[in-house]
C-alpha cells in the first residue's frame, strides 16, 4: 500500500515538473518536422534546411554582412521586457562559428546596412534610442550622425535601409515602440544625398517598413506593416487594436531619386504582413513575412508572383544574403535567434559582385 501511495507522488511530481516546464519554454510557431522549402527548385532545394547560428537574444533584426563576410544584427531589447537594457548589435563569424557584441549600447539599433565602402549604416529608433541613422568606420571604430533631424525635428523611429549605386541611403521612419512623442507628421521614407541633404521622398505608404532598391535601380520596394499601433509597450494581453494595410508596395525610381507609387505587389491582409526584405542578383524578393499562419521567407518574381517558400520556427524579422563564397547563403533573423539556409540564387549586394 505504501509503496503504491510512494510511487503514486513520483509520478504526479514528474508529470508536475514536466508541465511547468513546457509552461516555460518558448514554443515555436512552427514545428520543426515542418520546416521544409517548397516550390521553384532552382531558387531552393526541398533538402535545405535551417541551421540555427544564435538565439540568445532578445528580438533579432535586421541582419547585414560586411566586406569580409561577417554578420551582424541587431538585438532590440524592448526596455519594458529586458530591465532597461539598451539595444546590442552583435557580430558573427561564419569562420570560427563565434557570436561575440559589437556595439553595446545599440541606440536601439534596427535595419543595419553596408555602403560600398565597407561602413555600417545603422538605423537607430525609439524606446531610449537614438532615433537616427548612424555610419561606423569599422578600421577605426569611429561613428557619425548622418540623419538626426528633418525639419529640425527628430525623425519617428527609423527602421530599415537600402542604398542605391549612387551611394544615396533610404530608410523608413515608422513607429511601433518607445515612450518618446511623435514629431514628424507622416510615417515616411526618406533619402539621404551624397551631400548630405535629407529628402522626404515617400509620404504615401501608410506605416513604412522593409525597404530594398531592384538591382537594376528602377524599382524601389517598401513594406508598409500597421499594426495599428505606435507603442506597443503600452498595450495590455486584452487590448485590442485595428490594424491597417500589410502590404508589400512598388515604387518606380527615378534617376535623380525621386520614387512613385506604381503598384500594390502583395496585400497581405487579414494576416500580418511582412517586415524586412532583400534581392538577389536576378531581381527576386526574399520577404520575411510574420504571418502566424504561414511564418517564414517568401520568394517573389519582381511583379509580386510567389515562387518559393522557406517556413521558419518563429515570425521573422528580417534577411541578409552572405558575401563571396557565401553569397547564396541566406541569413534570417527571426525571434530571439540568427539562421542561415543555402538557396541556390546569389545576393546582391554594394559593391555589386
Amino acid at each position: 500500500m505504501l509503496e503504491n501511495w510512494f510511487k503514486s507522488r513520483i509520478f504526479f511530481l514528474i508529470t508536475t515538473i514536466a508541465v511547468t516546464f513546457l509552461f516555460f519554454i518558448h514554443i515555436p510557431v512552427t514545428s520543426d518536422t515542418t520546416l521544409v522549402p517548397s516550390g521553384d527548385e532552382s531558387i531552393i532545394a526541398p533538402s535545405a534546411r535551417l541551421e540555427k547560428l544564435f538565439d540568445s537574444g532578445h528580438f533579432t533584426e535586421g541582419p547585414a554582412v560586411a566586406l569580409n563576410g561577417t554578420v551582424y544584427f541587431s538585438d532590440i531589447t524592448f526596455t519594458h521586457e529586458s530591465g532597461m537594457q539598451a539595444g546590442h548589435i552583435w557580430e558573427y563569424t561564419p569562420r570560427t562559428k563565434q557570436t561575440k557584441i559589437f556595439r553595446s549600447p545599440s541606440g536601439m539599433s534596427n535595419g543595419l546596412k553596408f555602403d560600398d565602402q565597407g561602413r555600417l549604416i545603422a538605423a537607430e529608433g525609439a524606446d531610449f534610442g537614438g532615433r537616427r541613422l548612424t555610419r561606423t568606420d569599422l578600421q577605426t571604430g569611429r561613428s557619425e550622425i548622418i540623419a538626426g533631424l528633418y525639419e529640425g525635428k527628430p525623425f519617428n523611429s527609423p527602421n530599415d535601409i537600402t542604398i542605391d549605386e549612387k551611394g544615396r541611403i533610404y530608410f523608413s521612419d515608422p513607429r511601433y515602440i518607445g515612450h518618446e512623442p511623435i514629431n514628424q507628421p507622416v510615417m515616411g521614407v526618406y533619402r539621404i544625398d551624397p551631400d548630405g541633404s535629407i529628402h522626404r521622398i515617400i509620404a504615401d505608404a501608410g506605416k513604412p517598413n522593409g525597404v530594398a532598391i531592384s538591382p537594376n535601380q528602377k524599382t524601389l520596394y517598401v513594406v508598409c506593416h500597421n499594426n495599428g499601433t505606435t507603442n506597443e509597450s503600452q498595450l495590455s494581453e486584452d487590448t485590442s487594436v485595428y490594424k491597417g494595410r500589410m502590404a508589400l508596395l512598388a515604387y518606380d525610381l527615378a534617376t535623380d531619386g525621386a520614387a512613385t507609387f506604381r503598384k500594390v505587389l502583395v496585400d497581405y491582409a487579414p494576416q500580418d504582413g511582412p517586415d524586412g526584405l532583400v534581392v538577389d542578383k536576378e531581381g527576386y524578393l526574399y520577404v520575411a513575412v510574420r504571418d502566424v499562419t504561414r511564418p517564414g521567407i517568401y520568394i517573389y518574381t519582381p511583379e509580386g508572383v510567389e515562387r518559393a517558400y522557406i517556413p521558419t520556427p518563429n515570425l521573422p524579422t528580417n534577411v541578409a544574403f552572405g558575401r563571396g563564397e557565401d553569397s547564396k547563403t541566406l541569413y534570417i533573423t527571426e525571434g530571439t535567434s540568427l539562421q542561415r539556409i543555402k538557396v541556390k540564387k546569389s545576393g546582391y549586394h554594394l559593391p555589386s559582385e
